[in-house]
């Protein structure tokens, strides 16, 4: 199925999802500084909206993105220009960006965007790069592009990057984003951070075996809003839990009723949304516009 706009010929619109992360242990670390991680991603349906055109120059324009965040370093036109790089051509795009999906928040938002950019040039390009191809180019870009750009849930080691599709188990959450956001620089610099977890398998996961985020209580301590969207979830349905390294909260719900009763209780600076698990999403773009 392709995802192209036959009314706008070379344009694709898309909706990069969010990630949670079900749980983020660290395990050890490389000799080059980096974290070895093992976490599940899960796709979840708040998302961001973004079109890619071509261009008849070799012109990467953006417009609109993440407030703050210049064009150059915006995620979405590095990764466009990585991809042209790689594919060693002289071409152009159009990337126009709405963000709903914080910054910030461990949610994922900025990779989603990589990855939705790399997918849809792919095809704009004509490049017919294989999967593979892509997620090299996509993970020098972050550790969590390749997870979108497979569209699947998974088992993810190493820096992130290794990964291992899990099966897509319905599932509802309640995710808050408490209106700070918390740099992933400092948070893996906390020397209150735990890094050295014994390592679990695939099977130890999918048997239910306990998990954590290792981020959760750093994240707590450091940030008194986290501490207090914890609480609020833990207080309200249970099983509260941090995403990635924060800020974005979250806990998996059964009855969407009292879910959606709970958010009229939202303090007024926080940011709240009921989700789904979702894959496939830009397979899907066509079907979904």
């Amino acid at each position: 199925m392709t995802a192209k706009d036959q009314s706008v010929p070379g344009c694709i619109h898309l909706r990069p999802p969010a990630k949670l992360n079900r749980f983020l242990h660290i395990v050890g670390r490389r000799p080059d500084g980096y974290h070895l991680l093992q976490t599940a991603f899960e796709l979840i349906d708040w998302c961001d909206e973004l079109s890619v055109c071509g261009r008849d120059d070799d012109q990467i324009v953006l417009t609109g993105g993440t407030t703050g965040v210049a064009a150059e370093a915006d995620l979405s036109v590095r990764a466009a220009r990585a991809l042209r790089e790689a594919a060693g051509i002289a071409a152009g795009c159009t990337i126009s960006l709405h963000k709903h999906i914080p910054q910030g928040a461990g949610l994922g938002g900025g990779s989603a965007d990589a990855a939705a950019v790399l997918l849809a040039l792919n095809q704009i390009w004509a490049l017919h790069w294989e999967l593979p191809q892509l997620a090299t180019v996509g993970a020098k870009l972050g550790a969590d592009v390749p997870v979108f750009l497979a569209q699947q849930p998974a088992f993810a080691e190493g820096i992130g990057e290794q990964l291992r599709c899990l099966p897509l188990v319905p599932r509802r959450y309640l995710v808050i984003y408490p209106g700070v956001a918390l740099p992933t620089a400092q948070m893996f610099s906390d020397p209150q951070l735990q890094r050295g977890l014994a390592p679990i398998t695939l099977d130890d996961y999918l048997a239910g075996c306990p998990t954590s985020n290792v981020f959760q209580p750093v994240a707590a301590a450091r940030s008194p809003a986290v501490a207090a969207a914890l609480a609020w979830l833990d207080a309200r349905i249970g099983g509260a839990r941090l995403t990635g390294s924060g800020s974005a909260v979250y806990a998996q719900i059964d009855q969407i009723e009292s879910a959606t009763a709970h958010l009229t209780e939202l303090p007024a600076d926080w940011i709240a949304r009921i989700v789904n698990s979702c894959a496939n999403w830009f397979d899907k773009a066509e079907a979904q516009r």
